[in-house]
């Protein structure tokens, strides 16, 4: 238990809506329960915990990689209870997997400029879950999202109290959305600061359809889009799959931009759906684009690191 203690600041690597990082690790004897904080939830805009069990998913895939590349034989078990998704604890043998604690340090999200050009398609095969479009096919239902997603007071609210826009913010170098990892000049940081503390009097002047337009072009370029679809019970596990996608896309030189509002407003999800093929939209859980970025990838905030 002390040598998996000492590995935590690389678990902690994981995605996380809003870099939230809501997981928690409770020592027990021989086992330690994996689960979260419930202030690090998010409510309002991830009500139904989908966001959140992924991110679980993607924390324990991180766990299990970390604990091989260091030499332990450890494994989880699910085991669904209050607050918590399963257990970590000793295994027999060490977790197969292709992926370093390197790797898992490399990942990272970037949302700046990609270059032009279609995943290869013995990559876009080898995405364990996805399925993909070409990025100007969701720019339409981008857009739509974004317009929902700033016009709902409570939305915007609960963003607002994760976005980390100057360095003078307390938790700037902790956790949430700094202006470094959503690509801002310190210009437009700055009129978004101000956009969003005056939000309660400028919503009624059409303040969510310019903060929407902030996103208009951004899928206006030959790329491709992301879309995890699978059973809404297994979502812990595609959480560990998405992880390995991520890492699979990150070694080949690859990041990703997540744009899963696209599926937290009813309207565009079932349009995504019917585009897709996808009989339930509920089974569309992830959206993303993915390419290669024009600059390097920002470091995430770490509470922990």
């Amino acid at each position: 238990m002390r040598e998996l203690r000492a590995l935590e600041p690389d678990f902690w690597r994981a995605p996380s809506a809003h870099n939230t990082q809501p997981w928690t690790l409770t020592y027990d004897g021989d086992e330690v329960a994996v689960g979260w904080d419930p202030a690090r939830a998010l409510p309002v805009s991830d009500p139904t915990g989908r966001d959140l069990r992924l991110s679980l998913g993607a924390f324990v895939e991180c766990c299990l990689i970390v604990c091989a590349d260091a030499g332990l034989d450890v494994a989880f078990r699910p085991d669904p209870g209050p607050l918590r998704v399963g257990f970590l604890h000793a295994a027999e043998r060490r977790y197969e997997t292709p992926f370093t604690t390197a790797d898992v340090r490399a990942r990272g999200a970037n949302r700046g400029e990609y270059h032009g050009g279609r995943l290869p398609e013995e990559v876009a095969g080898a995405m364990e879950g996805m399925r993909r479009l070409p990025c100007r096919d969701l720019a339409d239902l981008l857009h739509a999202a974004d317009l929902h997603q700033f016009g709902d007071r409570r939305v915007t609210r609960e963003l607002r109290a994760w976005l980390r826009l100057t360095r003078r913010h307390r938790r700037y170098f902790l956790d949430g959305l700094s202006d470094r990892a959503l690509a801002l000049t310190r210009a437009e940081a700055l009129g978004l600061r101000a956009s969003l503390a005056l939000y309660p009097a400028l919503r009624r002047l059409g303040l969510p359809r310019v903060l929407a337009g902030a996103s208009r072009g951004l899928l206006d370029y030959d790329g491709d889009v992301l879309v995890l679809v699978g059973d809404v019970t297994e979502e812990v596990g595609l959480g560990r799959a998405l992880m390995r996608n991520w890492l699979t896309l990150s070694g080949l030189g690859y990041t990703t931009h997540p744009l899963s509002q696209v599926i937290d407003c009813e309207p565009t999800r079932e349009v995504l759906a019917g585009r897709l093929g996808v009989s339930d939209p509920e089974t569309l859980l992830h959206v993303a684009r993915v390419g290669r970025p024009k600059s390097p990838s920002p470091p995430s905030a770490r509470c922990r690191s």
